[in-house]
C-alpha cells in the first residue's frame, strides 16, 4: 500500500495526503521544491538510481529552498525556512514516493493553451524526458522503467 498520494487543489496546484505522518516532510518537499516540474522530478529519480548504484552525482540537488543530499544510506533534507521541516528517507522510501509523483505529474491534464516550442507535437513530459537526455548527454537511468 502506498504511504503517500496526491492530488490537485482548485487551482492545479499539487496536494498530497501521507499514511504516516513520518513522511509529511517528505510529501512538502515534493509538492514545494518538485512542484510541478518535470525536469526536477526527472533530477530527483535520476539522483536516487545513480546513489543506488554506486554512481557519483555529476551535481547537487539545485534549490534555493531546501539543502538535500542524496547517499547510499537514503536522502536528507532540510527546508531552509521552515525550521522543523526537515527529514531523512531510506532510498527505497524516496524512490516511490518521487515514482508517485512523476505518475501523478504526467497524469495531470495539459493545459491546451499552453504553446511550447520544443517538440509540440509529444506530451510534456516526453518531450521533457528528450530534453533531459540531451542536457545530460545520456538516457534517463528509468528510460524503459517507468516511462
Amino acid at each position: 500500500m502506498a504511504f503517500i498520494s496526491f492530488s490537485l487543489d482548485e487551482f492545479r496546484l499539487p496536494l498530497f495526503t501521507v499514511t504516516d505522518q513520518r513522511y509529511r516532510a517528505l510529501g512538502a518537499w515534493l509538492i514545494t521544491d518538485v512542484s510541478v516540474s518535470y525536469s526536477a522530478c526527472l533530477d530527483a529519480l535520476q539522483m536516487i538510481e545513480d546513489v543506488a548504484n554506486g554512481r557519483p552525482l555529476d551535481e547537487g540537488w539545485d534549490s534555493d529552498k531546501y539543502e538535500v543530499s542524496f547517499s547510499p544510506d537514503g536522502v536528507e533534507f532540510v527546508n531552509e525556512w521552515v525550521a522543523d521541516e526537515r527529514g531523512r528517507y531510506s532510498l527505497d522510501e524516496t524512490r516511490e514516493a518521487v515514482e508517485s509523483y512523476w505518475g501523478f505529474l504526467v497524469g495531470r491534464p495539459e493545459n491546451r493553451e499552453l504553446i511550447r516550442e520544443y517538440r509540440p507535437d509529444l506530451p510534456r513530459w516526453q518531450a521533457e524526458l528528450l530534453q533531459w537526455e540531451e542536457r545530460w548527454g545520456r538516457p534517463h537511468p528509468y528510460r524503459g522503467r517507468l516511462f
